[in-house]
């Protein structure tokens, strides 16, 4: 049957018929199961444990892990804000099958280099999370509620011997901590002087690995020990990770024994890329992946992941709601760090201004132009005032505030310009025009630097005005009643009460020169990197405006690579700012970050998050022995 529906409508009709058919399903399968033992068919024939491999190995697409089969859908897989994390939603739902790939992940044709990489990002996110779903599902496991669809099925209380194995392991860190670090115990501020040799993290890879082994004795079930082992093969590899710094290893080690209590008691931590276990992980990981060592350790960063370490270890019976909490925490101390940074604390401000006088320039024009739309103004004041007198209003409102008595005068001078330009059928109104036309002129002189307007081109513009006071003089046309003009001052008096927050700055002309202008500071340390006429996906500006900050990318700007940060963006997310690590800043407009992420010239330093990487890993370990899971 054809009709005009796109992917996207498709997707929207497939999720919830999975979610109505799972049950359903499930049901069948265990009637299918009861029939294969009535007909002797022995449960030691099911077929073993099989993973295939991302790379070098044929596509997963060939096992049904798209959309349609309920393993690609972007919902289902916690894909939509988290996955690489570098991805919008839309994108996931926008990107159609193809040859030899998954579907919901073949390209449009002429795609772009970052669109690909996104595509390449999703692949192999989804790939790795579906396959440890059938790996953790199939009878000899036995992990319930992990495919799509499925009902989440409380996990029963873990084995007597295996929780009080976890708690005494909890306990001997702390004390250990205690007796090595006194002044670090109990605090979260103290940076005890910690053995981060190679030595020391390759016996913490070996500790992770005994432990398991240890905890595997103790548990009396087969998902118990399945889960146990997944969880320790995850920390294997991400200790195992040479660009995370030795000092943030061996803070993660610790968190294995939160991560698999939280595990053992909630298998969607193996299903769901947005489980806050995992994203804390991965959020803290891409804040440091390639950081040089020597410039982390005992920074504020690391204080804080250690802060971070410390809080879970003290709930450890609060499950994913003690991550959730200090994930919270970590992406408020992360704005507060970038903001204090001494580096950036200058420039971000200035772009905040840039920003936000911009927008007041936009709003302060719809207002202007909705106050005169049945006012007999003429042409030449109109233009004026939307063009140069709503950016002077703008950069008065952010230089000196909205009160105060400098951008109070402007404002005024605003309502006296239509008072003055309107016919004058009067003799006194033309005296008092006459006699209040030098005042006038000076406050309009004086807006007009503000905005740097000066020299021949603020004189045409004072000319224009000052030939059309003078064709008022002469007007036979109504004129505007006086009460129209007191109420224009006082809505202009109180202009940001009724200014909306849709401006647009799509348009913003902006340069190191004219931010320089603008607010009169030294933008030597910044460089500026403005929109262009390029067009740009709909989907990657979806994905510029997703980024989180702390993330690294590689900037190629003008034919050199440089390693930057992103550490900040304005309120309305106009403008981005990235530092490199010397110390200098670049700053984007939406439009062209979009485009630099479409091209390629802005990618992400790690394309794939720590914990997917370590699913990886995991799956190719369980792939060369499955029996290792049981």
């Amino acid at each position: 049957m054809a009709a005009a529906w796109s992917s996207k409508h498709l997707l929207r009709a497939v999720e919830p018929l999975q979610n109505a058919l799972a049950p359903l399903m499930e049901s069948e399968y265990s009637i299918l199961h009861k029939l294969l033992d009535a007909k002797g068919v022995s449960k030691a024939q099911d077929a073993p444990l099989r993973v295939r491999r991302t790379e070098g190995g044929p596509s997963t697409g060939a096992m049904h892990l798209g959309a349609s089969s309920g393993y690609g859908n972007a919902s289902d897989a916690g894909w939509s804000n988290s996955a690489m994390q570098y991805m919008p939603a839309g994108m996931a739902a926008g990107l159609g099958a193809g040859p030899g790939m998954a579907p919901g992940i073949a390209l449009p044709p002429g795609a772009s280099a970052g669109l690909g990489m996104l595509a390449r990002a999703r692949h192999r996110a989804l790939d790795a999370m579906n396959q440890l779903r059938q790996v953790l599902s199939q009878p000899a496991v036995g992990i319930p509620g992990l495919m799509p669809g499925a009902p989440v099925v409380p996990m029963p209380p873990a084995s007597a011997a295996l929780a009080q194995a976890l708690q005494e392991q909890q306990q001997l860190m702390a004390a250990e901590l205690q007796a090595q670090y006194p002044s670090a115990a109990g605090s979260a501020m103290a940076m005890p002087a910690m053995d981060y040799s190679p030595a020391a993290i390759g016996q913490l890879v070996n500790l992770v690995r005994e432990r398991s082994a240890d905890w595997k004795q103790k548990a009396e079930t087969k998902s118990e020990k399945a889960t146990i082992e997944v969880v320790a093969l995850m920390f294997q590899s991400i200790l195992s990770e040479d660009r995370l710094p030795p000092s943030i290893r061996v803070w993660f080690a610790r968190l294995q024994v939160p991560v698999l209590r939280v595990a053992l008691a909630e298998p969607q931590f193996f299903s769901d890329l947005n489980h806050p276990a995992r994203k804390l992980i991965d959020r803290m990981g891409s804040c440091v992946m390639g950081f040089d060592a020597s410039s982390i350790n005992g920074n504020a960063l690391e204080t804080e992941i250690r802060r971070v370490v410390q809080v879970i270890e003290q709930y450890p019976e609060t499950g994913q709601k003690v991550f959730a909490l200090v994930l919270r925490e970590f992406e408020e101390f992360l704005t507060r760090h970038f903001a204090q940074n001494r580096s950036t604390a200058k420039i971000t401000s200035v772009a905040q201004q840039v920003e936000q006088k911009e927008t007041l320039a936009i709003q302060y024009t719809i207002e202007l132009r909705n106050m005169l739309t049945d006012m007999p103004v003429r042409e030449e004041v109109r233009d004026f005032l939307f063009k140069s007198w709503a950016d002077v209003l703008a950069m008065a409102t952010v230089r000196y505030g909205a009160k105060d008595a400098r951008a109070m005068r402007l404002k005024q001078a605003a309502s006296e310009l239509v008072w003055s330009a309107s016919a004058k059928p009067l003799r006194q109104e033309r005296a008092r025009v006459i006699q209040g036309l030098p005042t006038l002129l000076q406050t309009l002189r004086e807006g007009l630097e503000l905005v740097s307007v000066t020299g021949d081109a603020q004189s045409a513009a004072i000319k224009v005005l000052t030939d059309t006071l003078a064709q008022a003089f002469m007007s036979k046309t109504a004129a505007i009643p006086a009460e129209r003009i007191e109420a224009m001052a006082k809505r202009l008096a109180e202009l940001e009460k009724y200014i909306s927050e849709d401006g647009k700055l799509d348009d913003m002309p902006l340069s190191s020169e004219s931010i320089e202008l603008m607010l009169g500071v030294d933008a030597g340390d910044l460089n500026v990197i403005p929109n262009t006429d390029s067009p740009v996906e709909p989907v990657m500006l979806e994905w510029a405006q997703s980024l989180e900050s702390g993330r690294w990318f590689t900037l190629d700007h003008n034919g050199a690579r440089v390693q930057v940060q992103y550490v900040w963006h304005s309120r309305r997310k106009h403008l981005h700012l990235f530092a490199s690590l010397d110390g200098h800043c670049y700053l984007l407009q939406a439009q062209r970050m979009a485009t630099y992420l479409q091209a390629g010239l802005l990618a992400v330093h790690d394309a794939e998050a720590l914990t997917v990487r370590a699913t990886r890993d995991a799956l190719q370990k369980i792939q060369a022995n499955p029996e290792r899971l049981v």
